[in-house]
């Protein structure tokens, strides 16, 4: 198909005219927003952290790893969160161990006493069935007082589809 000359001149300057035009003018400016409460509290130095305004907050920890450093980590960070004063009596906790994480929970582990105390203040305790299966071990070799789910990721999708945060060290 051809085109007269005038027709792609003007295509052509239209083109350029458009360019030229986006290129020189200034990006939108939106307007500046006015600072949180929280933001000019940090500015001051007065920020003390988030205000825990719900009546009640949903946590899921997942712990996949036999690391003692980690697994000692974790439990001290749910230990951390449960004494936070914001959180007092507002927080409903679970603690998922699955791959590695499985050792948390093992007689021949010395994490008993720190599970103890984690399941006196009301945080659910569980161990991957699938992660169980795949590495050879039984009920038997782990602390009683625990419970079990199919697989720890099911339970941490299920838990985040309930509106659970999900805290993994």
């Amino acid at each position: 198909m051809k085109f007269p000359r005038f027709v792609l001149a003007t295509v052509l300057t239209s083109s350029l005219a458009l360019s030229a035009n986006a290129q020189s003018s200034k990006p939108e400016t939106t307007p500046a927003r006015k600072p949180s409460s929280e933001q000019t509290a940090f500015q001051k130095g007065t920020f003390t952290g988030a205000t825990a305004d719900k009546s009640h907050y949903h946590v899921v920890y997942h712990l996949d790893s036999d690391d003692p450093k980690l697994i000692k980590m974790t439990l001290r960070n749910m230990k951390n969160a449960l004494e936070d004063p914001r959180l007092k009596g507002k927080l409903e906790m679970q603690l998922v161990a699955y791959a590695g994480g499985v050792n948390v929970f093992r007689k021949d582990q010395a994490y008993e006493p720190e599970l103890q105390a984690l399941k006196a203040q009301g945080v659910i305790l569980t161990q991957c069935l699938n992660t169980m299966k795949e590495r050879n071990i039984s009920k038997e070799e782990l602390f009683p007082f625990i419970s079990y789910v199919p697989t720890g990721n099911g339970e941490l999708i299920i838990r985040q589809a309930q509106g659970w945060a999900l805290v993994h060290p």
